[in-house]
């Protein structure tokens, strides 16, 4: 779905803080500091992250998930695998 670390790139990008992501996707801020908070995958009622996901799209952010590609173009937020993630458990270095 989308991650914490994904969350706060696409602040970045945008120039929000958290309280303009929060009036843009209709949450509190205390919604989106745990969102962003939250250890890998945002942990959080499924409807407030999917106002979240939605505000971000509409601010023109793609959201490119593993293995995925651009398929629009231009910005995205990725983030890119560890070297442990990329080889796999048993790979050996």
């Amino acid at each position: 779905m989308v991650t914490a670390a994904q969350i706060r790139a696409a602040r970045a990008l945008l120039g929000l803080d958290q309280r303009r992501l929060a009036e843009a996707a209709g949450l509190s801020v205390p919604t989106i500091q745990r969102m962003e908070a939250s250890d890998g995958q945002v942990r959080g009622n499924l409807d407030s992250v999917m106002k979240l996901i939605e505000a971000l799209d509409r601010a023109g952010i793609e959201l490119i998930g593993d293995a995925q590609v651009s398929a629009g173009g231009g910005r995205g937020v990725r983030l890119k695998r560890t070297d442990s993630e990329a080889n796999g458990p048993d790979a050996t270095p």
